[in-house]
């Protein structure tokens, strides 16, 4: 593994960390839930249909 990472430059390196944040963005998202889910904002508890 230590040959390997040697072998690499830290550009590709650099570029391969940076990368990893911007690959959750196209991980499938959940659908969209009930609307008359109950969800806790800024320490209100409300409906999501109220919040549309």
């Amino acid at each position: 593994m230590s040959n390997f990472i040697r072998k690499m430059s830290r550009r590709a390196i650099v570029q391969a960390l940076i990368a990893l944040p911007a690959l959750s963005l196209f991980r499938s998202q959940p659908a969209v839930a009930d609307p008359d889910e109950v969800v806790e904002i800024n320490g209100w508890i409300l409906r999501r249909s109220d919040l549309a």
